[in-house]
């Protein structure tokens, strides 16, 4: 289950429009006793039917976002910056660029021409969505009016029948654009999640309703026995429709969102692609999801539509989604990431490359992608158990997907290339980091992402709690009906000592899964693209109130089983050397060439520390580098230093790293992640 979804059944629902009836009778001073008397059998009655009511989902559960909070030196001030700047930032971006101005001007509220893109409704959804999540840790009444005014907006532009789509037209029958990029699904997926997030926010059924609206009108059109001959241009209203069905228990919308996936490369509507963009390859939509056993096409539909897979198998036990996306998995960790994490290494069409095919000038890599990779391998792992999940989730989040925002919250990078000469415009025509795009997709949902990261750092499972990422947090989380509070403190990611602090509402026993990093066990990343060059004799120390723990590695965890009580405490010693990474053969982009890693950090160097060029370096597989700290940048990092040589001089020059994420802070010099052997 996603860790931002909070699941509410049907029963819910009627106890919430319940609630808002009885209110307005006992407001009335006519009340009786049996009107109380109905009150409480009614609410008895629909508590029974809510605990009688069982659902397939997820074997393991997130912990709610809600239920944590972050608090250590990395993460923290990124999350305050994204609540206090970023979501003001993508709103009046949203504001000055017209994509609000849109529901008014296609509802003749306002006259004035509409943005250029159909998918500018789905920037003011997710940016929504981030409110929503940041309102439902920090009251801002402020904010909540405001996003509650948008939201009147929004709604004064659905029709009658429920359909909404600012960039409509009056030639042209509703959904027929949606495979030649009109976008008119992706954005209803969007807004659907918005309304399921600003609803567990704040109690108000606005938007929520609206959506009900729409999905039903979807579910009229395109569900079973009805228009078979399209699917979604862009993969979203998938994960949307899912979101739906967990908050209403409606089954027809995870139906329909089955339905949208089933029927890709079967449907009989099909068309001339005007060019590469409405290729059905580039939609994964040449064939069926079933014969599917590699990633291609556009990378974040396509991701997207995995992590979709992946709620459909784990809601409904359909074995044959599993088998899908396990296989695509293993396509992409074995032959299409790159070692920051990042996916979608073609510019044209945002696309997965080939197999091996990872350029580095040249890569994409776009930023949304990274948050879409986080996405569906926290799905996975919530589906499998395996700490390799986590592993990739993790490099993900440290590398490719932080380096897409500055750290104050206010530019972005739409593609993350490895490698950068100085001069070429890679950046949507522009070089460095940018305050908004034409296409401002990744800005938005950076916002959203950052405001629920806490959700991705714990799990359950019936009696195990699963510490999957190394963030300094406290969590609240439910073991057999008690209260099982946990404290990280941690300087993860420059050092590898955590403490765990253990503090239940009783003496509780239970397992606690403690996630050993596979880069602690000579494995840089799951899958066989990348190694270290060379083994280490590595080891990792657990202890448990300062004494050995006992446990047992299962899945990439370190399960520890006992009686937990007030004042225990887990401490793991991770080791942090610097490791120099290699890639396999078939990648000839990287032929002859390693990099370096430390932890889950991957590192790169800039022309502005060394000495003006980075990429006429050459660095020896026996050379000896180190940890360097660094206070003159992003409040403090830690770099790497050492000595290289380059193609002009025969004698060594000082060598400077930084990591990855924190480059193009000083301009944009040069800058590789892969350096050339000596």
């Amino acid at each position: 289950m996603n860790k931002n979804v909070k699941k509410i059944n049907k029963s819910d629902v009627f106890i919430h429009y319940f609630f808002i009836l009885t209110k307005r009778l006992f407001n009335s001073i006519i009340i009786n006793v049996m009107k109380k008397i109905l009150f409480v059998f009614s609410f008895l009655f629909l508590l029974i039917a809510c605990k009688r009511t069982t659902y397939k989902d997820y074997p393991i559960q997130g912990v709610l976002f809600t239920d944590v909070t972050i608090n250590d030196n990395f993460w923290s001030p990124r999350v305050e910056t994204n609540r206090i700047i970023t979501i003001p930032h993508d709103f009046s971006k949203c504001e000055v660029t017209g994509r609000i101005d849109n529901f008014l001007i296609v509802n003749k509220k306002k006259k004035g021409q509409l943005t250029s893109n159909g998918f500018d409704d789905s920037d003011v959804y997710k940016i929504i969505e981030g409110a929503a999540y940041s309102l439902a840790t920090h009251h801002d009444e402020k904010l909540e009016k405001y996003v509650d005014s948008i939201i009147d907006v929004i709604i004064s532009a659905q029709d009658a029948d429920g359909y909404l789509y600012t960039h409509k037209s009056d030639t042209v029958p509703h959904w027929q654009k949606e495979r030649i990029n009109s976008h008119e699904t992706y954005n209803l997926g969007h807004m659907y999640e918005a309304a399921v997030a600003y609803f567990q926010a704040t109690g108000k059924r606005v938007l929520l309703d609206a959506s009900i609206k729409s999905a039903d009108l979807l579910y009229n059109t395109f569900g079973p026995g009805r228009i078979d001959t399209i699917v979604s241009g862009h993969q979203e209203i998938e994960i949307g429709l899912i979101k739906l069905y967990r908050i209403t228990q409606e089954q027809k919308y995870l139906q329909l969102a089955k339905l949208f996936l089933d029927r890709r490369g079967k449907s009989t509507y099909r068309y001339k692609a005007i060019n590469y963009w409405d290729a059905p390859r580039n939609h994964q939509d040449d064939k069926s999801i079933l014969e599917q056993d590699e990633a291609y096409g556009h990378a974040v539909r396509a991701t997207y539509m995995y992590s979709a897979i992946t709620d459909v198998a784990a809601l409904t036990g359909d074995t044959s989604y599993t088998n899908i996306v396990d296989r695509i998995w293993k396509n992409v960790t074995n032959t299409k990431i790159y070692i920051t994490g990042g996916i979608g290494s073609e510019p044209r069409g945002e696309e997965y490359g080939k197999n091996y095919l990872l350029p580095n000038d040249t890569a994409y890599n776009e930023t949304c992608a990274a948050i879409a990779n986080v996405f569906w391998n926290q799905r996975m792992f919530l589906l499998h158990g395996e700490s390799k999940y986590i592993d990739v989730l993790e490099r993900t989040l440290y590398n490719g997907l932080i380096s897409g925002y500055s750290f104050d919250g206010t530019e972005f990078f739409y593609p993350n290339p490895l490698e950068f000469d100085g001069k070429r415009k890679f950046n949507k025509g522009a070089s460095g980091r940018q305050k908004w795009f034409g296409c401002s997709c990744c800005p938005t949902n950076i916002a959203r992402f950052i405001s629920s990261l806490s959700g991705y750092i714990y799990a359950v499972k019936k009696d195990t709690v699963y510490v999957n990422l190394f963030i300094g947090s406290k969590g609240k989380i439910k073991v057999d009906d008690h209260l099982f509070n946990i404290e990280q403190v941690t300087e993860y990611p420059w050092k590898g000592d955590i403490q765990i602090h253990i503090d239940p509402e009783k003496e509780t026993e239970a397992s606690v899964a403690v996630r050993i990093p596979c880069w602690a066990l000579n494995q840089p990343m799951p899958g066989s693209l990348y190694s270290f060059s060379e083994k280490m004799e590595l080891s990792f120390n657990l202890t448990v109130n300062s004494r050995t723990a006992k446990y047992e590695i299962h899945n990439g965890y370190a399960f520890i089983t006992g009686k937990w009580k007030k004042g225990d405490c887990i401490a793991l010693e991770l080791q942090m050397p610097i490791r120099k990474v290699v890639a396999d053969e078939k990648v000839k982009a990287d032929s002859n060439r390693f990099c370096l890693s430390r932890g889950p950090l991957v590192y790169c160097a800039e022309g502005v520390d060394n000495n003006g060029s980075s990429l006429n370096l050459l660095l020896s597989l026996n050379g000896n580098f180190k940890p360097d700290y660094r206070n003159d940048l992003l409040n403090g990092i830690w770099g790497i230093s050492g000595e290289a040589f380059t193609t002009d001089k025969s004698k060594p020059v000082t060598f400077r790293a930084i990591p990855y994420f924190a480059w193009a802070y000083r301009g944009c010099s040069e800058m590789e992640v892969w350096f050339r052997e000596k």
